[in-house]
């Protein structure tokens, strides 16, 4: 069911039941590795910057406590930098004006000058959802004109609509849209017109698009009559016209460890929404921002799940450059009740109790307000993370245990330490890559399963740490020597003249002179140097075919003095300009689990080609071979390879071998972009 469908409010704080008591995780005795895990964070690997909106959370007008002293202090405490307003589907049939829902309740005391009250006392800055399902272009520009010209809120960030594509267009209907045409070309005709009408009050404002998240339904469906695919033909339509586009994200998942290996696809996800943007939206698209304004877990939304998850997909998210994550929610009501981790779990995918029972008053959530274990990651987020801070790559050996770092303008580093086994504590030794910390004892903040709150203390060294079960561990570091006058960071490398094996790197100098620039690919969280200049221009070389590149650029002075690492730059490089073979992949149906693909493979070479081979690697792990025809089709590992049937053998100068398969996937579907024929790299048409 699409995600939008349960967050419909059925009454004051009781939104949805969840989607069924799931048990607990099995014990991973057999599974914890005895040794320690090794820990790597490398300063060299640049991210992305945070900032001062990352931490978000939404809030609804159905919910009695919004606004109130209580929950905005709450809210402050753990540093959110961004409220979303006036809650998700109930967006597309609020009208502010009169401060009603028709067909949705109401709290009192919700209205939007209550609300901006309370994100003032949190001190974060307003998302707000314009309604596009039964509201108009004007309506929104006049709340544009009563927040910032009337009242001076200077209320920055609008989006036009909330889960737009789940109006029926594909099938399936949960957000009211009055409109006779319910495509995506009209919905980006109306962006076009919102931000018309509302840039003309306030030209300052940031208006935003909602779109499909990748692998994520309906990603890949392409409607009737569409031209393409929803992301497709709105960015190509409204790109020009908006500055960020806004995703959703319910990944769910059958079991905690399930839903906890979600956030691993974060990094593909990012990628194909980049790819979209720069392929649809435009001359200029660079300047367009992302938004996650949705998210939760899928099993546990209240017990450790919900925190390990919040950590990991808010570190993930923000490591790729997305300006906010918004949890869903702040209050949403009690659903089906579970045991998880050893701990009572409400179904509940608010972040703080709304202190309600079940509908036979069997069981009863603690009272009104009481931080549930998301809301104490979200806590321990604001420690490990503020605005301004660089994300840089961390990671470890073990799939149990994530680690994410983040260096600030003063010297200090904070590690972030998620171990997701239920049973088993596990030791790590850290190894940094570029950054040499104190040898004092680092500060120790943990929040541990079924605790009421973060504990800290100076404890363990720099190098080691051991993690309990189901935890979120930071660590605050100092460096051992004052990072004052280093160079200054290059700025963000761009790309040109990209081959199949070279790229050329150009960036922004550093403002520190008689520097060179170190050119380091990311590797996992390893840095491979590329090579070394005292240009601002570096030809990479011996790039592999069909394969993606994360490079950053660090500036060194004479005395060895390393700047901070540049922001990231990800690119791919393509196939060969000439080649004995060529190949065209085509999705020809997706339903955004799968897709039926279409290879045609021509010989353009001047001898004949017999007994082919034809051979690729999907780019993800979430990919798969279900099945193939016009061919013999196997899948080791990654990788996929279809040799010919009896009729289609022989490839004679220009001739064309047509062959199919049904693809699956779980996970963002890239499709896969190098191809070799009996050893040979094809060319890509």
């Amino acid at each position: 069911m699409p995600q939008g469908s349960v967050r419909r409010a059925a009454g004051a704080l009781a939104l949805f039941v969840a989607a069924g008591a799931l048990g607990s995780m099995p014990l991973s005795d057999a599974y914890a590795d005895p040794a320690p895990t090794n820990v790597t964070v490398n300063t060299k690997a640049g991210l992305a910057t945070v900032a001062d909106t990352a931490l978000g959370v939404n809030h609804a007008i159905w919910d009695s406590q919004l606004g109130t002293p209580a929950v905005s202090d709450l809210l402050g405490a753990a540093g959110v930098g961004m409220l979303r307003y006036p809650g998700g589907s109930y967006a597309d049939i609020y009208h502010w004006q009169t401060h009603t829902a028709p067909g949705g309740y109401v709290a009192p005391n919700t209205d939007f000058d209550t609300f901006m009250a309370g994100a003032q006392r949190v001190g974060a800055q307003p998302m707000i959802i314009a309604n596009y399902g039964t509201g108009t272009a004007q309506e929104a520009a006049d709340w544009v004109r009563y927040a910032n010209i009337t009242k001076g809120y200077h209320a920055n960030w609008w989006t036009i609509g909330n889960e737009n594509y789940g109006n029926g267009h594909y099938g399936t209907a949960w957000e009211a849209d009055d409109h006779a045409d319910k495509s995506p070309k009209q919905y980006a005709q109306e962006v076009v017109a919102y931000a018309q009408a509302m840039k003309a009050v306030d030209p300052n404002i940031k208006v935003g698009a909602v779109l499909t998240t990748p692998a994520n339904w309906p990603d890949g469906l392409v409607g009737a009559g569409d031209a393409g695919t929803w992301n497709q033909v709105v960015l190509s339509i409204a790109g020009p016209s908006i500055d960020f586009v806004d995703l959703h994200w319910y990944p769910g998942g059958g079991s905690e460890a399930d839903a906890l290996a979600k956030p691993a696809q974060i990094d593909d996800i990012m990628y194909v929404v980049k790819d979209q943007i720069a392929k649809y939206a435009g001359a200029g698209s660079s300047r367009i921002g992302i938004s996650l304004t949705e998210t939760n877990v899928g099993v546990g939304q209240n017990t450790q799940p919900g925190a390990l998850f919040l950590a990991q997909t808010y570190s993930n998210m923000l490591e790729n450059g997305v300006f906010t994550v918004d949890w869903w929610d702040v209050h949403n009501g009690i659903g089906t009740v579970s045991t998880i981790g050893g701990q009572t779990d409400y179904g509940d995918f608010g972040m703080l109790s709304s202190g309600n029972c079940t509908s036979d008053g069997t069981v009863c959530q603690p009272p009104m307000n009481t931080p549930f274990a998301p809301y104490h990651a979200l806590k321990l987020m604001h420690s490990f993370v503020h605005p301004g801070d660089q994300l840089i790559r961390a990671g470890t050996d073990n799939p149990l245990v994530a680690a994410h770092a983040a260096r600030r303008a003063n010297g200090d580093l904070t590690v972030l330490l998620v171990n997701m086994d239920p049973a088993a504590s596990h030791a790590v030794k850290i190894a940094y890559d570029g950054y040499t910390p104190s040898t004092a004892a680092p500060v120790v903040e943990t929040f541990l399963n079924g605790a009421a709150g973060i504990t800290s203390a100076q404890s363990g060294s720099a190098a080691a740490q051991s993690l309990a079960p189901y935890s979120l561990t930071v660590l605050t570091l100092h460096p051992a020597t004052s990072a004052s006058g280093a160079p200054k960071a290059p700025g963000r490398p761009s790309v040109s003249a990209v081959t199949d094996r070279t790229a050329t790197l150009t960036w922004p100098a550093s403002t520190t002179t008689g520097v060179k620039y170190e050119v380091y690919r990311q590797v996992g969280a390893r840095s491979e140097q590329l090579g070394e200049t005292t240009s601002t221009s570096f030809t990479a070389g011996n790039l592999t075919p069909g394969t993606r590149y994360t490079v950053t650029i660090v500036a060194r002075d004479g005395s060895g003095r390393a700047s901070w690492s540049s922001p990231p730059l990800t690119f791919a490089t393509g196939s060969p300009a000439t080649s004995t073979c060529s190949v065209r992949l085509t999705d020809t149906n997706d339903w955004a689990s799968g897709y039926v693909g279409n290879i045609d493979i021509t010989n353009t070479g001047t001898a004949a080609i017999n007994n082919w081979t034809l051979t690729f690697t999907w780019p993800t792990p979430w990919q798969s071979l279900s099945s193939g025809w016009n061919g013999t089709w196997t899948q080791t590992g990654a990788t996929v390879k279809v040799t010919p049937a009896d009729f289609n053998t022989n490839l004679a100068p220009g001739a064309t071998a047509s062959v199919g398969f049904v693809g699956a996937y779980s996970g963002p579907n890239i499709l896969p972009a190098a191809f070799t024929l009996n050893g040979n790299v094809c060319t890509v048409a």
